[in-house]
């Protein structure tokens, strides 16, 4: 099977990763970890067993896209706006949900704090989280 970094996904390969994604281990491991190339490449391996060939980095990008266009729609439809759709979003609804929006995870382990409340105030604001 081809896994060049221009192949797109099956839907057969999307569920495969949504599937292994779900795993409570999984969730818990890509909840608030910023170096997570191990997770990834554990990711792959799992694919590989239900006969998924991607590597370490395509999953990674697909986790990111398929997270990215989740909150997309997730904030369309919070905003009353309920026409954008995608087409895993209520297993992704599944697999998110319980996930915050803040970065606090992220913070708690020091090392990206500063970037991170750079990133979610203004520069009037200055930090206050």
């Amino acid at each position: 099977m081809e896994s060049g970094a221009g192949k797109h996904w099956t839907e057969e390969e999307v569920k495969a990763l949504l599937s292994v994604w779900s795993e409570k281990n999984i969730r818990k491991q890509l909840h608030g970890t910023l170096r997570n190339k191990g997770i990834f490449i554990y990711i792959a391996k799992r694919l590989q067993e239900l006969g998924v060939c991607r590597d370490w980095k395509q999953c990674r990008a697909k986790y990111k896209n398929l997270k990215y266009e989740y909150r997309t729609v997730k904030y369309a439809h919070n905003s009353g706006d309920v026409t954008k759709t995608m087409k895993f979003f209520h297993d992704l609804d599944a697999i998110l949900r319980y996930e915050p929006v803040t970065q606090l995870a992220a913070e708690e382990n020091g090392r990206c704090s500063a970037t991170e409340t750079q990133l979610n105030t203004s520069p009037t604001t200055g930090s206050t989280q």
